[in-house]
């Protein structure tokens, strides 16, 4: 049997992890959808869709289990999304994400959509561990050491303060 799982992925933390290994024991393969693959460079998606890539295949490539990692950007045409998803991946049986749209979306072509335990919300989120980079707070502990490193190779921090930067003199 084989997974989707959709998220951003800005960045890819612990619980994204802890959701993977858990559907890890439910499927035979996984493929990982990075959604809104076009955004980048904004405080909300610091990350490119390649570096999310990056930081969700090192980390995963230490563990003996096939996934696929793809990119597919918002279409803004929600009764569609679902086929231009299915003409970009490969067949699946069972969708997980946190996301309701998401799930509404696939349950409306009736597949089986499953809601993945959520691990430490108020502190593995994205959310949170941007704005920990933002105020200078420890944040690395959030994130595999994989994406630590692919953060730090990238000067991802420095990039995501000059977002708040104002032009204004």
């Amino acid at each position: 049997m084989r997974g989707l799982l959709v998220g951003r992925f800005q960045p890819f933390h612990n619980g994204h992890l802890n959701v993977v290994l858990s559907i890890m024991k439910e499927v035979d393969e996984l493929i990982i959808v990075v959604g809104s693959a076009e955004k980048s460079h904004s405080l909300d998606n610091p990350f490119t869709a390649g570096e999310r890539i990056l930081m969700i295949s090192k980390t995963l490539r230490k563990y003996n289990f096939p996934f696929y990692v793809i990119p597919i950007k918002d279409i803004e045409f929600n009764s569609l999304w679902v086929s231009y998803v299915e003409s970009l991946t490969p067949k699946f049986d069972v969708v997980y994400s946190g996301n309701p749209l998401v799930r509404v979306l696939f349950k409306e072509r009736n597949y089986k959509v499953k809601r993945p335990q959520m691990f430490n919300r108020k502190e593995l989120s994205g959310e949170e561990i941007r704005r920990r980079m933002l105020s200078g707070e420890p944040w690395e502990n959030l994130v595999p050491k994989e994406v630590a490193e692919v953060i730090e190779e990238i000067d991802g921090v420095n990039r995501l303060r000059s977002l708040l930067e104002s032009d204004k003199l």
